[in-house]
């Protein structure tokens, strides 16, 4: 079974273009003075519409983390334990994401991790790893 991949939405389609080129871009609002991540129209705090799109390294801190033990879904049957993590960008913003290439027992909070692209047809998505 195929695992759903996501669609890019006019919003969101910078970012994908950047992963495709392996590389982390996100929003960053000058009025708020902050990087922003999930890609949005307006500004949070102030609601401008300053938003601008900025390469990040995409070096990032392990925030959280669950191990999978059993399939999150059908289509993930065959993968797991799957790792699945929420870490915060150098940059400040927070993602999901999921780790790969690490043991389970290898991972803790604060750990530095740094973006992994896996290459899909349509897309790339971004994951982590030590």
């Amino acid at each position: 079974m195929d695992k759903p991949l996501p669609e890019p939405t006019p919003v969101t389609q910078p970012y994908w273009d950047g992963l495709r080129e392996h590389k982390v871009r996100i929003q960053y609002s000058p009025s708020a003075q902050q990087y922003v991540f999930y890609p949005r129209v307006l500004a949070p705090r102030t609601l401008a519409d300053d938003l601008e799109w900025r390469e990040v390294s995409g070096e990032a801190t392990l925030y959280t983390f669950t191990v999978a033990d059993r399939p999150t879904a059908p289509p993930w049957q065959d993968a797991v334990p799957q790792l699945l993590a929420v870490v915060e960008l150098a940059e400040g913003p927070r993602l999901t994401t999921e780790m790969v290439g690490v043991e389970p027992a290898a991972l803790q909070v604060g750990m530095r991790v740094r973006p992994v692209f896996e290459d899909h047809p349509d897309i790339t998505l971004l994951k982590y790893t030590v």
